[in-house]
């Protein structure tokens, strides 16, 4: 018998959600390689086969102000996705992330009798709890990445699955630490730092100056260090050269090799967000610094339940890489933190053994696989 041909539309509205639903799409297409996928997201999407009608690299933002700088093409998108729901009538919509955006996109496929399977939850447990019965009404089905997720649905009797974390099966080197210190052409006798802007080109603006700043601190007190940038797919050139033509110490920029850049690495300072839970992966001790508009930072201290930002400090339940936000934010606290990472062993020797633990609690994987099965249950029963 053949495979039915199904058409899934996939919404994914920033790079990590554009990796993620990429990944899900390869292992449906191992099991029903008939299955079609559209929609909206980038590269990584496109890449695998995926019919792109909207590009979203222009509006993974974050940050109310930021969004209402981007707010016509989030709308325009948003339109068009709507559009393709009710005029194309696809067999499932996948939701990935994006929460705002993707709630409203599944409020109205739920009313057109489009399946909705929602994938990485909102982080209900860390904003707002009641939000749980508002997307439990708008989906059929929501996929969870961390274990405690499932309770706050299952208390409100939202079908809930705990699928694995996406990111434990993807966070792999290629080469061995030692051939990627030759590649890179990086001195093995030296420490190596590590410079995680972030992925989207508003996080870059605001984020990396300070970390550059950082970089001149460090290259001051300890002259042999090295430094090294993995430069996100959804980052172009010209934003980082914007910041980087003419600075006086040598970053080396490595591409498309983000995990074997990292392992090369003795610390790093990145952003929050899923590049720290991929370092926890990979066990580099990380300082996690973030900064948003004064605005938008005010806004998330009334909403934000939780005392942190960072994903391994979430998952571990305690403060295992220090945080660096918004006015603690500075070159001089980056540096400091850092320093500290390479020269005090005994707090070098805490964190990694903590980082262990984040990546026991993480489980063995297999979201991709997971979600696709968990997708193919739903397209079947419709």
């Amino acid at each position: 018998m053949s495979n039915p041909s199904y058409t899934v539309l996939f919404s994914a509205g920033e790079s990590s959600g554009d990796q993620h639903a990429a990944h899900m799409f390869q292992e449906l297409q191992k099991q029903s390689p008939a299955l079609r996928g559209i929609g909206m997201g980038g590269n990584k999407m496109r890449q695998v086969g995926i019919d792109i009608r909207f590009d979203s690299s222009g509006i993974g933002v974050i940050g109310l102000v930021e969004i209402l700088k981007h707010y016509t093409e989030i709308r325009r998108a948003l339109k068009l996705m709507k559009h393709i729901v009710a005029s194309e009538k696809p067999d499932l919509l996948v939701c990935v992330d994006y929460k705002e955006f993707n709630l409203k996109l599944a409020q109205f496929a739920k009313r057109h009798g489009v399946k909705v399977l929602f994938y990485v939850s909102p982080q209900v447990w860390a904003w707002r709890p009641g939000r749980v019965v508002t997307y439990g009404k708008a989906i059929d089905m929501m996929a969870v990445i961390f274990p405690f997720e499932t309770a706050y649905y299952e208390a409100e009797n939202v079908p809930v699955r705990y699928v694995g974390h996406p990111s434990v099966d993807k966070v792999h080197p290629i080469h061995s630490k030692q051939d990627d210190m030759e590649m890179f052409g990086l001195d093995a006798s030296r420490p190596v730092i590590g410079v995680m802007p972030g992925s989207r080109a508003n996080e870059i603006k605001r984020m990396l100056p300070v970390m550059l700043d950082a970089v001149k601190t460090l290259a001051k007190r300890q002259a042999d260090l090295q430094f090294v940038l993995p430069q996100a797919d959804s980052i172009s050139d010209e934003v980082l050269q914007e910041h980087l033509q003419g600075f006086p110490i040598p970053i080396k920029l490595i591409k498309q090799q983000a995990y074997d850049a990292i392992q090369c690495c003795d610390a790093v300072m990145t952003t929050s967000g899923t590049a720290s839970l991929e370092i926890a992966l990979l066990q580099v001790p990380m300082v996690i610094a973030y900064r948003l508009s004064p605005l938008s930072y005010w806004l998330g201290k009334q909403l934000v339940k939780i005392p942190f930002i960072g994903l391994p400090n979430i998952i571990a339940g305690k403060s295992i890489a220090k945080e660096l936000i918004q006015d603690a934010l500075t070159a001089q606290n980056l540096a400091d933190e850092l320093e500290r990472l390479l020269s005090d062993a005994g707090y070098r020797h805490r964190a990694l053994l903590e980082l262990q633990r984040v990546k026991v609690l993480l489980g063995a994987g297999g979201g991709s696989k997971n979600m696709a099965d968990l997708a193919l249950e739903m397209l079947k029963q419709s």
